[in-house]
């Protein structure tokens, strides 16, 4: 666990590199068969034409999602007593993102490296760094079930749901029950696993000097302490949750002009199923979901808006383009300039 020593290249070693680069090319020979399945020249025509203005407001709608989000940790932040100022917080949100973006499953696990991120960054703990990160990521889930459930809804009341999309409604569903439902009973429980986290490493800790039962208990109380202060201002999570709305909103925004700008329109409500299940894909163990992702809205976009493989792999692809890539660009600028400044 980090102790705040260091610089934010200490994490990066060769064999994160390595699975990060082993991944990248992987997820690049998945995108290349699937464009070969289904046609390369017929992807590339109806690419042909595309208007890049809508590619610009998918950008843009990226960045501010961002920054939405950024928001929501600034508010948590302020919970634990950590003020910052939002311009340097946004550029440090951004260098996160870029490293949870370019980790294999990293969107599956990420915090603490996150959290790392913003200790090193600002003046916070690692123990409320991960504290507030845990907190707004779980806000976070809010927004993405709710949109979820208003697409599934309305599918249900619209038209009959095809079997091919059925599953994926299912997990949805079982996601928002089960994520929630299992930060609370976490919570409840908070103090046992803690005492269980101690018996596991126990043994780690007996064979090594880097880790200590002591030094783990005290993180561990200092990680429960900043919990407890967050969950005691439900006034300032009510404030987050609603800049996690916000960031989710402009987050599934870009799909809706990726499919402007290959010029086939798909609903917007339609748009609110078709994220948050594909981001389901995005736990694959490839950097930001990549090939998962792309296959997924391939296969939705064909069943729900009809759209064929080629226009479908077409808008994933500007999709992609526009919230994966663009956040992957600013992000690793932001990461060059945090690693700068620290």
């Amino acid at each position: 666990m980090p102790d705040g020593d260091g610089s934010l290249v200490d994490l990066v070693d060769r064999q994160t590199l390595l699975k990060t680069g082993v991944g990248f090319v992987v997820a690049a020979v998945i995108l290349y068969l699937l464009a070969r399945g289904i046609g390369i020249d017929a992807i590339r025509q109806e690419l042909v034409g595309a208007d890049v203005r809508w590619l610009a407001l998918g950008c843009l709608s990226t960045a501010v999602g961002l920054v939405a989000w950024a928001k929501a940790w600034q508010v948590v932040l302020g919970v634990v007593g950590i003020p910052v100022r939002f311009r340097k917080l946004v550029v440090s949100y951004y260098a996160a993102t870029f490293a949870n973006y370019v980790t294999p499953l990293g969107q599956a696990g990420g915090e603490p490296f996150i959290a790392y991120v913003l200790a090193r960054d600002t003046e916070a703990s690692y123990e409320d760094s991960l504290a507030s990160v845990v907190t707004a990521d779980l806000l976070n889930l809010l927004p993405f079930f709710t949109f979820a459930a208003i697409g599934t809804a309305v599918l249900f009341v619209r038209t009959t749901l095809p079997d091919e999309v059925r599953g994926v409604a299912v997990a949805l569903v079982v996601f928002a029950v089960g994520v929630p439902a299992g930060a609370a009973a976490g919570w409840r429980v908070r103090r046992r696993l803690g005492r269980l986290v101690l018996r596991l490493v126990a043994p780690v800790a007996r064979r090594t000097r880097f880790l200590s039962v002591e030094g783990i208990r005290r993180r561990l109380a200092e990680l429960n302490e900043a919990f407890e202060r967050i969950a005691a201002d439900p006034r300032a999570l009510a404030h987050a949750l609603v800049y996690s709305y916000v960031g989710w909103l402009f987050f599934a925004l870009p799909l809706y002009f990726a499919a402007l700008t290959v010029g086939e329109p798909v609903a917007l409500l339609l748009v609110f199923f078709i994220v948050p299940a594909s981001t389901l894909a995005g736990l694959t163990p490839s950097p930001g979901g990549l090939g998962g992702v792309t296959a997924a809205l391939v296969a939705l976009l064909g069943v729900l808006a009809g759209f064929s493989s080629a226009t479908g792999y077409a808008v994933a692809t500007v999709y992609r383009l526009a919230s994966y890539w663009f956040a992957v660009g600013v992000g690793g600028l932001a990461a060059l300039w945090v690693v700068a400044r620290t």
